[in-house]
């Protein structure tokens, strides 16, 4: 059900209040909603009514700067009026870190963006400072004079419940189809590999994810690292990453074929060091295994991710604490921690789970705990709708060890050539200094569909790049 009726002096959308107050503000949805400019000179003040109730909202006029400050502070009064206070205020978009960028570009320095996300948008203290502490660390590292390339493998040993990615199993139906997905990839490397030549682009980050990378075999992960070495120009590259989340699917072989050919960076990814939680997710995990592999990807020089998931089905915040006990253990060069996301094409979505309540402070005192004795900061951010409200997901780093694919691939900022199944190519294209152009070619998820149209999308996306 949405806002029933807005009325407002100034253009408003129905759909922008509409998203809003289904995730903030469900008392709001059904309701009827005006508001009237009481005021606009140094200052614009709004008042706001809806079922009897009134409130009035003012701020600085920075209209010529903000062109949306009438709708976020309309946004801010709803929250006011049913006196609904979130941490991250009246931000809901997934990326929180580009509003930063945003106000940067339009003048504001991080003194007046820190006001602004605190009387206008209402963010708590502590999100005030880790957006604005990760946007000064991202603008370390964007650069748009390059582009990056994501290559997917959308394969797992199995399908876990909360993942939505594109993911089949390889004793499914969809492996049936593995042989025919690795050899359309290795062509799909080879003419995109030729094409960016030509056209003379700078490749700064290659990530190849998944599904579930690694579970390819030792010899087409040789096959398809080295295709990648012969056709795509790695002389600007600076990092090389390759997602081995799943320690079922490795061996000493494999790790040391990914070294061979360049990959300098890998994810080792527990999730939870809660076995019983796993089993129930339909993921499997040997704790003396992920250690043999952790150590022996320590000893061949790999950065090291490691990836948590907060809010995991039937996991109590001991249980976080418990495995976020263990993390200690580890000497990880990134630690990544997502909050738990339920996905339409997740089963966990589909199976209408309840979500234990958590004790938000406690974990995330043991997270900022861990991340100072590591020396790992705060780097890139995104939220996901459907996630714990107060969450986020965070990376974190030792420095000089950042992720510079997960920070332009967050903020969009560089263009991204997308490889193998699901794989999404972004050409973006500047329209003005706040706003960028965006279009997309998006791979197909199931290797079938991959297989049988890569002339015809990899035609659109070379047609696409050729533009640029």
């Amino acid at each position: 059900m949405a806002v029933k009726i807005i009325k407002a002096d100034f253009y408003i959308t129905q759909n922008s209040i509409d998203e809003f107050t289904r995730i903030l503000a469900p008392e709001a949805r059904g309701k009827d909603v005006k508001i009237t400019t009481l005021k606009e000179d140094e200052n614009i003040e709004l008042l706001l009514e809806m079922e009897g109730k009134a409130v009035k909202v003012a701020f600085e006029n920075h209209i010529d700067r903000m062109d949306d400050q009438k709708i976020v502070m309309t946004k801010s009064g709803i929250l006011k009026l049913y006196e609904k206070y979130y941490p991250w205020g009246a931000l809901t978009g997934v990326r929180p870190t580009k509003l930063v960028r945003k106000l940067l570009a339009s003048g504001f320095d991080y003194f007046e963006i820190g006001y602004i996300l605190e009387k206008l948008y209402m963010v708590s203290p502590e999100k005030r400072e880790l957006l604005v502490n990760v946007v000064k660390k991202e603008m370390e590292y964007l650069n748009r004079d390059y582009i990056n390339m994501y290559i997917g493998i959308p394969y797992c040993p199995t399908k876990c419940r909360y993942c939505s990615f594109a993911s089949y199993e390889l004793k499914g139906k969809m492996g049936e189809y593995y042989d025919r997905f690795v050899d359309a990839l290795i062509e799909e490397i080879k003419i995109t590999g030729r094409a960016m030549a030509e056209n003379v682009y700078r490749l700064e980050s290659l990530y190849i994810g998944g599904g579930t990378p690694s579970i390819l075999s030792e010899i087409d992960l040789e096959r398809v690292l080295f295709a990648i070495g012969e056709y795509v120009d790695l002389s600007s590259v600076k990092e090389f990453t390759l997602e081995a989340g799943r320690v079922d699917t490795l061996s000493d072989e494999k790790l040391e074929i990914m070294k061979k050919y360049g990959v300098d960076r890998i994810s080792l990814n527990p999730q939870t060091f809660n076995e019983d939680t796993l089993q129930n997710l339909n993921r499997k995990f040997d704790r003396e295994k992920f250690d043999y592999m952790f150590q022996k990807a320590k000893k061949l020089g790999f950065i090291i991710n490691m990836d948590l998931i907060i809010g995991l089905p039937g996991e109590t915040t001991g249980d976080i604490l418990k495995t976020l006990n263990d993390v200690e253990n580890y000497d990880m060069d990134n630690l990544t921690v997502h909050v738990l996301a339920l996905k339409k094409a997740s089963d966990l979505y589909k199976d209408d789970i309840e979500r234990e309540e958590l004790d938000a402070r406690l974990i995330e005192e043991k997270i900022a705990r861990i991340a100072t004795a590591k020396g790992l900061n705060p780097y890139y951010m995104y939220r996901q709708k459907n996630s714990i409200d107060w969450g986020e997901n965070i990376g974190y780093a030792k420095e000089g060890t950042e992720s510079i694919f997960n920070i332009e691939m967050i903020e969009e900022n560089q263009s991204t050539i997308g490889l193998g199944g699901g794989a999404i190519t972004k050409l973006i294209e500047e329209e003005t200094e706040i706003r960028d152009k965006i279009t997309r070619v998006v791979n197909p998820k199931d290797p079938i569909r991959y297989v049988e149209e890569l002339e015809e999308r990899l035609s659109k996306k070379l047609e696409l790049f050729s533009k640029k």
